[in-house]
């Protein structure tokens, strides 16, 4: 593994513990904005800052306790593209209820960059299509 795509990785591995925790700082150290997404339903999803992210934070986390998730889990994370400021990286998430079942499975690309000298994501493209898809951004 080259030492892009380790950086890659451990800035997506960062991401999703903030996410799973709910830490949104932990979350937006990971992102460079503005940051976009390609939804499951095809719409493009911009936040142009940090203050996009928190500004429905909390609707999202709501939604994500309504449908039953505890947290998400990830496999096969590979990198199928690398170059020494961009990794492509893709990855089957799970999302999991508290009894530790699976409920909702989806494939997802994340586009890493180094900018600044600092690796995170700038795109994110995935098939996941629930309540929790349709809050926390705002779109072209």
């Amino acid at each position: 593994m080259t030492k892009e795509v380790e950086k890659a990785k451990e800035s997506y591995k960062r991401w999703l513990q903030g996410f799973n925790s709910r830490d949104r700082d932990a979350m937006v150290a990971e992102i460079h904005f503005p940051h976009l997404r390609l939804s499951g339903s095809n719409q493009i999803q911009v936040w142009h800052t940090a203050l996009d992210i928190n500004a429905k934070f909390d609707e999202q986390t709501q939604k994500l306790k309504e449908e039953g998730w505890v947290r998400t889990d990830s496999r096969c994370i590979e990198a199928f593209q690398k170059g020494p400021d961009k990794v492509h990286l893709t990855m089957v998430q799970s999302r999991i209820h508290s009894d530790g079942s699976e409920y909702n499975r989806f494939q997802t690309l994340w586009i890493f960059i180094r900018e600044n000298e600092k690796w995170g994501v700038k795109f994110r493209s995935s098939f996941l299509v629930n309540a929790a898809e349709s809050t926390n951004f705002g779109t072209l």
